[in-house]
């Protein structure tokens, strides 16, 4: 089925398509793409944002490092530091990147070292917009994929609810791509949020837990759990309504923070699973931060149903289509 190249095109997919329509309200789009929206992502190449280019540079990092086993912090870490600096200075980040990733890879690039460099009060959705490769990578324990997660995220973006919505995120692309039924998929979120709330992966993280108010590092993990608990109670609720049509931001939050853009990302998702074109759809037709919503739409639909659930003709379009082919295709071969 190709699932890892369903995933990385499928982000890149949803990014493009929501675009057009970050920063603008319901009544906007419906007046700009009409009452369905963007149809199909624009242009040759269709443009992408820093979700994918930053989804590519932690994927092409994880490439490297699991190359050269064993994978450890040790290992990774300077990878996704050289690959973050990399997109800083590129003349293509230039699409409206977050200030948290920019303020933090500034850091990087002067050599700070990553914990003096993150963004600490920072939960923002770039800390698990880009997370899926590490769903994707093949042959981690949960252990390991979870501390991998976390710091991939830790390192712009120090907030606990940015380190736990981004291990949700990338469980949720791991738990699809060996075939859990969307349905479960909520309830087995749930429980790792339970099963989770005070592990602390110091290994990963060290001390960055240490900061005013906080006498613990399972005080300060346990935050972002309870915070991940909420939204998906939220979720729940959204799922209860069924409401195909109206704004998925309006039960589920806006996106701009990681916990809202995991719960309304799987919204679409969740609602569309056997339609993946209307769940990217229906992530860029909203309020909200709507390219992270529709990539991370994107990437759940494509762990479900593989690349055959794209158009074909989408992937000749595509923004760096060839970095995203060889991150997809490494990994389908891997299986």
């Amino acid at each position: 089925m190709r699932r890892a190249s369903g995933v990385m095109f499928g982000l890149a997919y949803g990014d493009s398509l929501g675009a057009p329509t970050e920063f603008l309200d319901m009544k906007r789009i419906h007046r700009r793409f009409g009452e369905h929206g963007p149809v199909e992502p624009t242009g040759d190449p269709a443009l992408v944002t820093d979700d994918t280019q930053m989804a590519i540079a932690v994927g092409l990092a994880l490439l490297d490092a699991l190359d050269n086993p064993p994978f450890t912090p040790d290992l990774i870490t300077p990878m996704w530091r050289r690959r973050f600096v990399d997109w800083l200075r590129s003349p293509d980040n230039d699409r409206a990147p977050g200030r948290t990733c920019l303020r933090a890879c500034e850091g990087l690039a002067a050599g700070r070292p990553w914990p003096e460099a993150t963004v600490t009060g920072s939960k923002g959705c770039g800390a698990n917009m880009r997370v899926a490769p590490v769903g994707l990578a093949p042959g981690l324990s949960d252990e390991t994929r979870a501390g991998a997660a976390q710091l991939q995220a830790a390192l712009t973006h120090g907030h606990p609810t940015g380190l736990t919505a981004s291990e949700l995120t990338a469980f949720a692309v791991r738990w699809l791509v060996d075939g859990m039924d969307p349905a479960d998929l909520p309830a087995a979120l749930r429980a790792r949020c339970h099963d989770q709330r005070t592990a602390y992966h110091e290994r990963w993280l060290g001390d960055l837990w240490r900061r005013p108010g906080v006498d613990a590092p399972e005080t300060f993990i346990a935050r972002g759990w309870d915070e991940c608990l909420d939204r998906l109670d939220a979720l729940d609720e959204a799922l209860a309504r069924g409401d195909r049509a109206a704004d998925p931001c309006e039960i589920t939050g806006a996106g701009w923070t990681a916990e809202e853009a995991l719960a309304t990302g799987l919204l679409c998702f969740l609602l569309f699973p056997d339609e993946p074109v209307e769940a990217i759809r229906r992530g860029a037709v909203s309020s909200g931060d709507s390219d992270s919503i529709a990539c991370l739409a994107g990437a759940f639909a494509g762990a479900r149903l593989g690349m055959d659930a794209w158009p074909d003709e989408w992937s000749g379009r595509i923004e760096y289509a060839d970095l995203l082919r060889r991150i997809g295709g490494a990994w389908d071969a891997s299986k």
